[in-house]
Formats: structure tokens, sequence, C-alpha cells
């Protein structure tokens, strides 16, 4: 078993954004230094929401100038803000910089208010996600002799007439990683041989105090098909040893009475976060284009904790973990910034980062 960590801090004020951006730098490096294996960054934006993720490859690349051994991830890029020429070009840029070491979650985003910023109706976010990721195939394909590329979808627009440069240094391309939650996005990874993110909740309600059943049930559905798809044991093990499950917050303390009351902390900072952004969602949904279907829990409840959170002492989190390493997930995804990025919440972040790796990863990595 793997683990990642996810920069999924956020700021309430500009003038806390460059403060973000080093303490994020320092706490990567920090993840690095405890045995993490992987960096992921989330794709958001406008309102102070996760900074570095208005540009997260920008960020990643400057990353992994200073950290060339760590993998880099996306947790996830959602396709429809972006140009299908962008997008592969982006990926192949970063592709090259890492050595191949890069894996790019896909998803068609989650909020009504940071479509509309980039000319995307919420409702129709999905159907021009699904039609960029197969104009990024077909760009990926391209040569400088086949026929010209149309792009016609939503408001991206193009006519690409020669081929993507730079070309992937990963055979075809950087492995995408879908959510497997539909059938579709299911069928996708594993046909191609790639990772998937294994979701522990049923839309419409995004929590609950039963995840591993979620867990085992896409898991079931995305293993299967990729066991029985046309791949060597190779390209099989590989996408089973970075197919991750994310926890959104992560906190580890001495006690598991420590770790629940400082997480407490930490969730109250984030709820207030959340419901200052719903506010701004709630302007963008003032038409039935950008209405939202489902709706999150409130973080301090046990549905939303249950859900997303991983926390107790180590000996406990060993414990929680252990279902799902011999499920076969491999890759723990873990958000210990979440939240308002404070100087207290980094140093509960680092206590975190600090306690898995000696008392956490021992009893798993193995």
């Amino acid at each position: 078993m793997r683990f990642s960590v996810f920069l999924n801090a956020r700021t309430m004020r500009p003038e806390d954004d460059r403060q973000l951006i080093k303490d994020l730098e320092k706490h990567a490096k920090k993840a690095r230094d405890c045995g993490f294996e992987a960096i992921f960054l989330p794709d958001h934006h406008f309102n102070g929401y996760m900074p570095v993720a208005s540009d997260s490859f920008i960020f990643a690349a400057y990353l992994a100038a200073q950290m060339p051994d760590m993998h880099f991830g996306f947790s996830v890029v959602s396709v429809p803000l972006h140009h299908p020429v962008r997008f592969v070009e982006r990926i192949n840029i970063l592709d090259q910089l890492t050595d191949g070491k890069i894996l790019v979650g896909v998803g068609s985003g989650t909020t009504p208010e940071e479509m509309i910023g980039f000319g995307v109706n919420y409702s129709e976010a999905k159907g021009i996600s699904d039609r960029n990721l197969e104009i990024a195939e077909e760009l990926w394909a391209k040569s400088m002799e086949d026929p010209a590329i149309e792009i016609d979808n939503g408001p991206h627009k193009g006519r690409v007439l020669q081929r993507i440069a730079p070309v992937a240094y990963s055979k075809g391309h950087a492995p995408l990683i879908p959510v497997a939650m539909s059938e579709g996005s299911t069928r996708r990874a594993a046909e191609n041989g790639w990772p998937a993110f294994i979701p522990a909740f049923t839309p419409p309600k995004i929590g609950g105090t039963e995840p591993f059943k979620h867990v085992q049930k896409y898991f079931a559905a995305y293993k299967d098909q990729l066991v029985n798809a046309d791949h060597d044991q190779a390209t099989i093990d590989r996408a089973l040893s970075w197919t991750t499950h994310t926890y959104q917050c992560v906190h580890v303390a001495e006690t598991d009475e420590q770790a629940r009351e400082e997480l407490e902390v930490i969730l109250r900072a984030y709820q207030d976060a959340i419901e200052r952004e719903a506010e701004f969602n709630a302007r963008a949904e003032s038409d039935d284009a950008n209405k939202k279907t489902d709706r999150t829990p409130n973080a301090l409840s046990e549905d939303w904790i249950g859900t997303w959170c991983l926390y107790g002492s180590p000996e406990t989190v060993v414990e929680h973990l252990r279902p799902y390493k011999e499920l076969g997930i491999g890759n723990i995804l873990c958000g210990t910034v979440t939240g308002p990025l404070t100087e207290e919440k980094l140093r509960l972040g680092d206590q975190t980062l600090e306690l898995i790796s000696k008392r956490v990863m021992p009893e798993l990595t193995s």
C-alpha cells in the first residue's frame, strides 16, 4: 500500500494566498521526507478556493523540479473547463518533465460557480467532459499526416492541423484516473489499464457511516473488468498499485481522543469556508441549467466524517486501513491540510505526516 498527500488547503483572504503557496511547498517536501510517494493537487477556481489549484499543472511542475523522485497527481482535473488542446499539451509537458511520473485524475467538475466562469453550464458538464476526453485521445494519436481534427464542444472550438508537441513520455500518454463510479468511467479505466479512484459513497447522498461497503462494490466492479481486459500482468499490477481511495481530511494524534478533538477544530474552520463558498454557488444556481442535483452533508456531521475523514491514534488508523489493504487498494490519498491553512493547522498537518511515517506506514507498506 502506498501513501500520498493531497494539498487541498484554502485561504480566506487574498493577503494569505502567497503564504499558503509557500507553506504547501514546505508541506510537500516534508511529505517526501516522510516517505509519501506522491503529491496530488486539486483543480478549482475562484473565491479563494485553493489558490494553487487555479493552475495546478504549473505548481506541480515547480514542485517536480525540486523533488524529481516524487510522483504527481491531480484529484481531479475538471475536464469541461479545459480546452482539449491545452489539456493534452500540459499533460505531455509534465509527463516529459517528470519522466512519466504523473497520474491525471479526471472528472466533470463539482460546482456551478466554477462552470459559469468558463462558459460551461453545470447541466452540460458531463457531456462536455466525455467529448473532451474523446478529442484528447484523437489529439494524442494524431500524426502530422493525419486529417485535421475539428473541435466544437461547448465553449471549446478549434481546428488542429499538426501533431501535439511535445510528444508524451509515457506509452500513448500519461495514465488518466477516472472515478470508478459510473459504468462508463469504470470501463474506461479498466479497458485502458489505468488506475481508478474508488469512492466511498453512492450519489445522490455524498456521505454515510458505512464507506467500506461502497468501496468494496466499486473496487470489485473495476478490478473484475481490469483483469478480464486484454492486459499483461505488469499493466494490471501497475494500475492496481495506484488505484486510489481518498480521505479529504486525515488527522493522526497520539490518542483517539486527542485526534477527535483536533479534528473537530479543523472541520469547524473547513465548514466555515464551505458555507462562504456556498453563497457564491447559490448565485451561480440562478437558472435551471446550473442547478446542483446533490448536496454534501455538513462537515461536522457523522455522515461526512464517516465517509471523508480518517482519524485517530496510529494504531486506530492502521486497523481502519487493514481491510482496504486486504481488498487491494493500492494508494491512500491523505488530505492533511484540509480547510483554511493557519500556522496551527500546518503544525497539525506536519504532525500527521510524521505519525503516519513512523507508525502507520511500517505496518501497511510491507
